[in-house]
């Protein structure tokens, strides 16, 4: 599940503004800017798949782990 803080920190890695983001996984900018709250506002999960999905297209990698969670920037030209 992407999390409010990965989303902005993807976001910045990819220079979007939130209306690009909304724009690119075809959600409301409402729903975009309740799923990055900090308020712990619900969100529709199937928001949360547009959104990881615009992302994982623009080569966005989320990670998550005992440790904790995050974002790379993968670049794809280095993949072949």
């Amino acid at each position: 599940m992407i999390t409010a803080r990965q989303s902005r920190a993807a976001r910045a890695l990819l220079g979007w503004t939130q209306e690009t983001l909304a724009d690119k996984a075809r959600v409301s900018l409402t729903a975009l800017k309740r799923l990055e709250s900090e308020s712990g506002l619900e969100v529709f999960e199937s928001t949360r798949d547009e959104v990881r999905r615009a992302f994982e297209h623009s080569g966005v990698v989320f990670l998550s782990s005992d440790r904790g969670v995050g974002v790379m920037l993968v670049d794809r030209k280095a993949q072949g």
